[in-house]
């Protein structure tokens, strides 16, 4: 049984330090994938010679984004000034890396983001039809509201059953899984080892969830941002097999992740915030991260520090932490700076925060001190052996933790309504091993271990997951592995797929 308990003071944390253990990896990944539906996520991706790496981004905010209008495929709609601006900062984010090649949908407002970010890069893009947005037919050009006047059930339908809604005869959402698939084969084909692709939220959202081989019902799960970015990093296989899948990062946005905001254009109150602890004095590249009894080194300070003025953007209810040391240290440093942030003035009271420890968090020592990541733990295929008993241990813990979390989170329909006046929003943080991070996004998005090694953390990053149904309903992961806000000490959204073969 999982246990909440109040955390220790820092003081006492420092008291349980021990010193020694080996390395540890500053990275850690990994995935797996629910039963979905197999006739829309069938497709394999073709298989690879070489590593590949693919940028996808979304273009900027448009005219019909600012007035809340239905785009779908149609072309009326071009980059607003905030949107030329978004632009603007997501050619300054990719400005290093050299891709070989970018794809973009033809549509006006995806061509000129596109245009934007490639700047003066010597290669053309290249337009592909089956990039364009969701084709959206009847309900393209129509306000919300008008959607709800003209189409009724019809349209509720389409705000909470996407996957099985029929308009005009198509199934919009279905039509998009395949031509994503479609659009894998020649991006895939490119000989280019780094690719650029600027299109749409929802066309995006399939690419992602194509690439992981998931279906149609991961549609709005995803979270694509405006001119917000996703890294996909393709391995080839042996033997001819299509190569294996990581999604480095999810949606880094050019605006602060956790600022206010809705999710998939519904609003919502509840949210968890997965805070990978910072990086200790054992963690070394290419190993598993820091061992339990390890405190921060001083870049793992730096990262607390740099996180919790993030967060400063939130009111924080309750920090839920791993009993490790470097998870309670890095708790410790959010807790003190949201605690302050209301009491700089001379009359002011400070605001208490809620935190407390979760046994459900804790990564075995044996497990962190291993030299293989959990994607050469899952690939090697050895089940019998001490790393794959370890990797289930956690997986198993990782189902309670997660249940754990999402009980801190009220219920609308059970919370007393002068409590939910005084107190609409609800966000909860979770500090721990990138490990269990790892298996926690997981267990939000329903998946099975049989998958590893699909999704990547790093120390000092942040994960958001959303809920815009409340705690019952499934969470919507906004963006995974976000490190823009460490500054100078950020990992770059991109970076040779030498780099990343191994991690």
């Amino acid at each position: 049984m999982l246990l909440l308990a109040p955390a220790p003071t820092p003081s006492a944390a420092t008291a349980r330090r021990k010193p020694g253990g080996s390395a540890a990896s500053r990275v850690v990944r990994c995935s797996s994938v629910r039963e979905v539906d197999s006739s829309r996520s069938s497709g394999t991706l073709p298989p690879l010679q070489e590593a590949k790496r693919v940028v996808l981004v979304r273009h900027g905010q448009s005219t019909w984004n600012a007035e809340g209008r239905i785009q779908g495929s149609s072309d009326f709609s071009v980059l607003t000034p905030k949107g030329e601006s978004q632009a603007e900062t997501s050619r300054l984010m990719l400005l290093s890396d050299s891709f070989d090649a970018c794809f973009t949908s033809p549509l006006a407002r995806s061509r000129r983001t596109a245009e934007i970010i490639w700047d003066s890069r010597d290669k053309d893009l290249i337009p592909d039809s089956d990039l364009r947005e969701i084709d959206l037919y009847s309900f393209q050009g129509l306000l919300k509201h008008e959607g709800k006047e003209k189409y009724g059930d019809l349209f509720q339908q389409w705000m909470k059953n996407a996957p099985n809604c029929s308009i005009d005869g198509h199934y919009p959402v279905r039509e998009l899984w395949d031509r994503a698939q479609s659009c894998w084969g020649r991006i895939l084909a490119h000989e280019g080892r780094s690719v650029l692709v600027v299109a749409h939220n929802a066309v995006n959202q399939a690419l992602v969830a194509t690439s992981l081989g998931l279906g149609t019902e991961y549609f709005r799960t995803l979270l694509q941002s405006n001119c917000g970015a996703s890294v996909l990093d393709f391995t080839p296989q042996t033997g001819g097999r299509p190569p294996s899948v990581c999604l480095n990062r999810l949606n880094q946005t050019p605006d602060s992740p956790v600022s206010a905001g809705s999710s998939g254009g519904r609003k919502s109150s509840r949210r968890i915030i997965l805070v990978c602890q910072g990086a200790t004095q054992n963690s070394s590249e290419g190993s598993l991260g820091g061992v339990g009894y390890a405190p921060l080194n001083m870049l793992g300070v730096i990262q607390s520090q740099k996180t919790a003025e993030l967060l400063l953007d939130l009111k924080v209810n309750s920090i839920i932490c791993s009993p490790q040391v470097a998870a309670v240290d890095t708790a410790t440093a959010i807790c003190e700076v949201q605690e302050a942030a209301d009491c700089l003035g001379a009359d002011c009271v400070p605001r208490y925060v809620e935190m407390k420890n979760l046994l459900g968090l804790e990564v075995d020592d044996a497990f962190q001190t291993m030299q293989k990541s959990l994607g050469q733990i899952v690939q090697s295929g050895w089940m019998g052996g001490m790393e794959h008993i370890k990797l289930h241990t956690l997986w198993a813990q990782s189902e309670e933790a997660w249940q754990a979390l999402v009980n801190e989170l009220p219920d609308d329909d059970d919370a007393d309504a002068a409590a939910a006046a005084a107190e609409p929003d609800r966000v909860v943080v979770a500090v721990g091993h990138p490990a269990i991070h790892l298996a926690l996004i997981c267990r939000c998005l329903n998946l099975t271990m049989e998958h590893m090694a699909s999704f990547h953390l790093d120390d000092g990053s942040i994960s958001v997951v959303d809920f815009p149904d409340g705690p019952k309903g499934r969470g919507v992961v906004r963006c995974t592995n976000y490190t823009a806000h460490l500054g100078r000490w950020a990992v770059p959204i991109t970076g040779t797929t030498e780099d990343n073969e191994e991690s």
